[in-house]
This record gives C-alpha cells, structure tokens and sequence, in this order.
C-alpha cells in the first residue's frame, strides 16, 4: 500500500513500528543517539580515549624555569617568588598577594592577621573540603556552619543571619567547585553586623563576580595551588589583599614574626608569634610557567561548562547547578549536577556512578555531610577545647552545624572533573551521551 492510499490511523502505527524497530530513543538537550547495550553490562563504551592529563606543562619552557632555579643554588624563598606574587596580584585586581606554602596554611594566615581566634565564631558552609573548616578549628575558633543552597551548591546567605550571635567575628565563604557564591548577599550582611570577610577561593582562580576576581572582594582572599588545582605546583597557595597594614601583618605571621621588610637571615627582632609558611623558589617557577596558559583555559572550561549545561539540562533525573545573576565566570574546579534517582527508576547514585564510569567518563559523588564528620565531635570533645570553651558554648556549636540541605545534596550529586572540560565540543558530547545512555538504559541497572 503506498503511503497516499494510507489512512491516517495506518500511517501513525507504521510509522510508530518502524520506530521501534530502529530502537531509535528521544532526544534530550540535542543529544541524539540509538539506545546501545551499558558498558557496565558488557557493551561497547561510548569513548575508549582518555581525557586530558592533567597537570599540563610544557617541556621546553616550564622545566627550564625549574632547572634555572636548581643551578642558582637560592631555593628558599627569593626573587622568584616575589616576581610571581607581583604577577599573580596583578593577575587579580589586588594591590598585594602573599605566596604560602599551601592553601591551608593561605587561610590559618589570613584568619591569625585579622585576629579571629578563641572566643570567635566563623560562619561558613559545610559543602567543601576539611581545609576550610579545620583552619577555624586550629585557629582556636569555633565554625558555624550555615546550610547550602542545593540549587547553587553553594553556602545559602539567606540563611546566614539567624545564626549570628555576639562571638561571630568573620564570614568565611567558599567558592567550591571554582563557582562564585553570593558575594552581593554576603558582603552586605558582613557590613551590617561588621564583620570581617576571608574570601575562600582555593578552587576559584580567575573566577568572578560582576567582573571582580574572587579573592579580592572580602577582607582577605586565599588560594591553592595543590596538584589537582588549575594554577599548580604540587602544593603552594597564597592570601591576596588591599590592605597594606594586614598584608605586612600576614607577611610578618608567615616569616616567623619578624616585621615586613626584614631579612629572612635576621635572627632577631621578632615582632609577634608567627609561623614558617614561606613558598620556595621551585614552586614559584612553575607557578609563572602555569600562569600563561590559565586564562585560556579558565575560559574554555567557562565555555565548555555552559555547552555541557544545554546538553544535558533536558535529561530527566539530571539537574545541572544554577549560577547566580551576579556570576560573570566561574573557574569550574568541579562541574556539578543533582541526581534524581526517582526519574532513573530507582536506580542509586552509586549504580549510576559506576555505569558513566564504565562508559569512559571519570565522574564522582563529591563531598559527604562534613558536620556529620567523627573529628568535628572529636575536637569540641578535646581538652583543648573543653578549656577554652564552656559546655554550653560546645553544645551552641554543635546545635548550629545541623544542615539538612546539605546532608540532601550530598546523596544527589555528581562531580565531572576540571579537565574533562578543557577538551573539544566533541569530547563534552561524549559525557552527554554516556548519560543519555544510561538513562536509556536505567531498568537494566536495577
């Protein structure tokens, strides 16, 4: 029967057979494909190359700069490091940056300079790695933590006011994931209730916020260097900042307590209790060699994210993060999203996980309910703290750092890495398509 003697009722069942024979599936966000056998059930992947490496580095240039340092035979902290705090500073918009040993010990410095320590309460959000809730506790203070806003993943500012008593001294937000949080909100809260702000941007280089460098909004702002960070040497970080006088004073904590400006051989003069957080000359090095290549691929991740974003918006079960308005760039450190495993049948997070995996793309369910963690307990339990603090200002602390959005977000996400997104369109049409076809797939994995 030819198609013009065809009723309309015959046309739509043969068209809708031939459909299903094809095993042709919808489309979502422009993702087109057929539906294929899981990897993770012994089908073929749907990308069998790898990624890119990272840490990059280019041979020619960057181990010269290395190999320079080595033959000089000045590997403490010297010129090579005040060059790079010089370039880095003017990188970001800030009048002074500071070279540390890590990230960590970038925000245990800016937290001593601004004289947060016992007695002081930090606010700050529980989605984020240890670092930044350890350096409260080593500094003597205790951390409240303020729940996370799920769609953004970031620290939720709306709810930061009900938990400010008369000891919050500071506002520590973190830029997890390299994705900037609410600095309009935040700032304008510190403001009104005078408190210091430490931006905590170790995973946010060359992020920003209306056009402002996060980092460089807040009092002080701190950054990491660490193997896995875009700006890489290993282990490194750095606290930037436009007042001189906390600037000197951080200088001054880092070198020992001796006064800016002074010989690092000086064995006296010592001017307050310091530390020794001084970056060498080697980590320096390839710091400057990193440098050229961050902006261009800050702004490929910023590009690839986005298209990422449209490809997989429309996938049911998939709920990509929302940036705020103010967001001009974020660093994306971590590309995230929210997994529903009701709209995937059922399927748990874990399952899903290791079926993308198996389709060639490196994924991850990121952090757990870090005020769940047993050393936040261990250390309010301490002596330590059982000296400085009364049981009812441990049993304050611990009553505060109750986050229910945040223990939620942290069964639903998923994490792709940094570098799976300094790659081509063609290779974010691989992750796209790895998801599709586990959510085609989704009743086999049960």
């Amino acid at each position: 029967m030819s198609q013009s003697h065809m009723t309309r009722r015959q046309f739509v069942t043969t068209a809708s057979l031939a459909a299903v024979a094809s095993q042709t599936v919808p489309a979502y966000g422009n993702v087109s494909r057929r539906a294929r056998k899981l990897a993770l059930l012994g089908g073929k992947p749907v990308r069998a190359k790898d990624f890119a490496h990272w840490p990059i580095w280019d041979k020619n240039a960057d181990e010269e700069a290395v190999v320079s340092v080595l033959r000089s035979g000045v590997w403490s902290r010297a010129k090579v490091v005040a060059e790079f705090e010089r370039e880095y500073a003017e990188l970001l918009g800030a009048k002074r940056c500071l070279a540390t040993t890590h990230g960590t010990t970038a925000l245990l410095t800016a937290l001593h300079s601004l004289g947060i320590g016992v007695g002081d309460e930090v606010l700050v959000g529980p989605y984020t790695f240890i670092a930044s809730i350890n350096v409260i506790l080593l500094s003597g203070a205790l951390p409240v933590m303020v729940d996370t806003d799920p769609e953004t993943f970031q620290v939720n500012p709306d709810k930061m006011e009900a938990k400010i008593t008369p000891n919050t001294k500071a506002i520590l937000p973190v830029h997890i994931l390299g994705i900037p949080a609410n600095m309009d909100k935040v700032m304008a809260i510190a403001k009104k209730h005078n408190l210091l702000v430490v931006e905590d941007a170790c995973q946010a280089w060359l992020a920003e916020w209306r056009g402002k460098k996060c980092g460089t909004i807040g009092d002080l702002g701190c950054f990491s260097f660490q193997n896995s960070k875009h700006l890489t040497c290993g282990e490194g970080g750095a606290v930037v900042g436009d007042d001189d006088a906390i600037m000197d004073i951080c200088h001054s904590y880092h070198n020992f307590g001796r006064p800016y400006g002074q010989s690092m051989l000086s064995l006296s003069g010592w001017v307050r209790l310091g530390s020794k957080c001084r970056m060498t000359e080697f980590q320096a090095a390839i710091l400057l060699a990193q440098m050229k290549r961050l902006e261009a691929q800050a702004q490929r991740r910023w590009e690839n994210a986005a298209y990422l974003t449209s490809k997989i918006k429309d996938i049911p079960g998939i709920v990509p993060h929302r940036l705020y308005d103010g967001v001009t760039r974020a660093a994306y450190h971590l590309y995230p999203f929210r997994y529903k495993k009701e709209q995937f049948g059922g399927v748990p997070r874990a399952k899903f996980l290791a079926a993308v995996q198996a389709e060639g793309i490196p994924c991850s369910g990121g952090y757990g309910p870090i005020n769940k963690d047993p050393f936040f307990e261990h250390t309010l339990s301490s002596p330590n703290f059982q000296k400085m603090y009364s049981k009812e200002e441990l049993d304050r602390c611990r009553q505060q750092n109750h986050c229910p959005e945040n223990e939620k977000l942290c069964k639903e996400a998923v994490w792709f890495y940094q570098s799976l997104l300094l790659g081509t369109k063609a290779d974010i049409d691989d992750i796209a398509n790895a998801i599709a076809k586990v959510y085609d797939n989704r009743s086999k994995l049960l």
